[in-house]
């Protein structure tokens, strides 16, 4: 059975253009829609919902790379030359592996939440509570790959130097993953209370 084309209603397709977003002309009464770049207002729920799947996204990036530096951990206490480190280099194993089994509790904590809260009706709670359990996570995870660091430099690296370079390292990181984000959070609120004082 062939089908036979619709004609298309100019009118509607102006309506169903407006509702979808794709034009920002007056909205019916004469109000303009928002403006071209900007989204509409976002509704309690859409916004709860929206952070919980950037959470869930953050965590899978992360899950992974702890996963396989813990595995790694994990594995260099079965190997020859595990059996000469010196009481210093074992100590520093030892806090590494602890940090790495805690960090991966941190970022999967969120999921284990959710299986169990799933229905409560305590999103925003478990919203809030996975935001605080990842950022420690990640500063356990930072911890962990600067013990890491530190255990292999200590082998390759004569003196100091492996301490030095752990110590920019690190400093790296704290610059990467906090000092830039929190300038960047400054920034916005002075743009906005420059926005509201105007």
């Amino acid at each position: 059975m062939a089908m036979t084309e619709q004609p298309i209603d100019p009118a509607g397709q102006e309506t169903a253009r407006r509702a979808s977003g794709h034009e920002r002309g007056p909205a019916p009464g004469g109000e303009r829609g928002p403006a071209p770049g900007r989204e509409g207002p976002e509704a309690a729920h859409e916004r709860v919902n929206r952070r919980w799947n950037e959470i869930l996204q953050e965590t899978r990036v992360t899950q992974t790379g702890v996963q396989i530096l813990f595995g790694f951990l994990l594995s260099v206490a079965f190997t020859a030359s595990f059996k000469e480190l010196e009481s210093l280099d074992r100590g520093i194993y030892v806090a590494t592996v602890v940090l790495g089994a805690s960090a991966t509790g941190a970022l999967i904590a969120p999921v284990s939440m959710h299986r169990f809260l799933s229905g409560q009706r305590m999103k925003d709670d478990l919203v809030e509570t996975a935001g605080r359990l990842m950022m420690c996570g990640m500063v356990l995870l930072a911890l962990t790959i600067g013990c890491t660091l530190l255990l292999i430099l200590r082998f390759v690296v004569p003196g100091v130097l492996a301490e030095v370079l752990v110590g920019g390292v690190m400093l790296w990181f704290g610059l990467c993953w906090y000092v830039l984000p929190l300038g960047l959070r400054r920034r916005a609120a002075r743009r906005s209370r420059a926005r509201d004082d105007a």
